[in-house]
């Protein structure tokens, strides 16, 4: 022990005799060369998002293989970014210098919903203004979409919240659904119409891939809409945890939409309500976009039954699923680079489109 050392060890038995425990503490640490300052101490600030991107699924890794809802956001934004764990949530939830951050919620309501509540609320992310692109694939009825498009939410409509019961229970002809009263401000939400706007004014002219097989299989439907090119356009996204599949059931959607006032039924999904419940409860749903991509129509084509489209023959799926994932991310990274590049104009709300 070095003569400064047996000095210091001196003065706080001093000290401890005089009974002043508290101050003990404060004087002898001050003294240690080996203690952190109060900067190292201090806590660290929480990152202030910008733009939060929520996918569903990743099917590989992040980056290198064959990619899912995640990886071209991943491979934009935040390669080599180093993972944030987040207790609550499925995944870690990555964040780049520009504020842009992102993480895959998991598949269903309740499972994206659970994520997004434990990221919403760790202490580590501020999201007191931040934007919210819920990214995914889905399906689409073939009289109003078609393979490859990427669509802006102007609804989403919860497909599940209500009574339903079998066709062979009810009048012929006659709908099997009816809403649940007084659950009207958790089963639709109308998303801001600027922010839509704004949407569409930067990413409608967005070159789009296509492939081979996607446009063969198109022809097998006779509707004008699903034998067009991939386009992007609105609509409302319904979310159900049930996949639906059928011209019938495809008709419900639709009833529901109209039941509930809004557009017509573009998209089938199964997160995007319940992601935005949770976020409205939050910060309120201004600032929420949901985007996505059809990988299939909701019904098989006219020669084939709704059990054969469920379960194709080798070689009789849609094809397109690369190109789609990736048309996602070339739509939706205009609106985030724009927003994020333009943040000062941004920040305290969606200006006027």
């Amino acid at each position: 022990m070095t003569l400064s050392s047996l000095s210091r060890a001196s003065s706080c038995g001093r000290w401890l005799s005089l009974g002043a425990v508290a101050l003990l503490a404060t004087a002898c640490a001050s003294t240690d060369p080996r203690a952190p300052s109060a900067t190292a101490t201090a806590a660290v600030p929480p990152i202030k998002v910008k733009v939060f991107v929520a996918a569903m699924f990743e099917i590989g890794q992040n980056t290198g293989d064959r990619a899912g809802e995640f990886q071209y956001w991943y491979e934009r934004y935040w390669k080599g970014a180093k993972p944030m764990a987040v207790p609550g949530a499925l995944q870690p939830v990555y964040c780049n210098t520009d504020g842009v951050c992102g993480a895959v919620l998991g598949m269903g309501k309740v499972n994206s919903s659970s994520s997004m509540q434990a990221i919403l609320l760790n202490p580590q992310l501020d999201f007191s203004q931040a934007y919210y692109v819920i990214s995914g694939v889905a399906g689409t009825p073939p009289q109003r979409g078609t393979i490859g498009e990427v669509s802006w939410a102007t609804w989403l409509v919860d497909y599940d919240l209500g009574h339903r019961w079998a066709p062979e229970e009810n009048k012929p002809g006659e709908p099997t659904f009816m809403p649940r009263k007084g659950y009207e401000e958790y089963r639709r939400f109308k998303l801001n119409p600027d922010l839509v706007g704004w949407a569409m004014k930067l990413s409608a002219d967005t070159p789009l891939k296509d492939s081979e097989s996607a446009r063969k299989y198109r022809l097998r439907y006779p509707d004008a809409a699903a034998r067009r090119a991939p386009f992007v356009g609105t609509g409302t996204h319904m979310t159900g945890d049930t996949f639906f599949h059928g011209p019938g059931m495809s008709k419900q959607a639709q009833y529901i939409a109209k039941l509930y006032g809004a557009d017509d039924y573009v998209i089938t999904e199964m997160e995007a309500a319940a992601i935005t419940l949770v976020i409205q409860r939050t910060h309120g749903t201004d600032r929420v976009m949901s985007l996505r991509g059809a990988v299939n129509f909701d019904q098989g084509n006219p020669k084939e039954t709704t059990l054969q489209h469920l379960d194709p023959a080798p070689g009789e799926t849609a094809g397109g699923f690369a190109e789609t994932v990736e048309n996602i991310a070339l739509v939706g990274t205009r609106v985030v680079d724009h927003i994020v590049k333009n943040w000062p104009t941004w920040s305290a709300g969606v200006p006027k489109p």
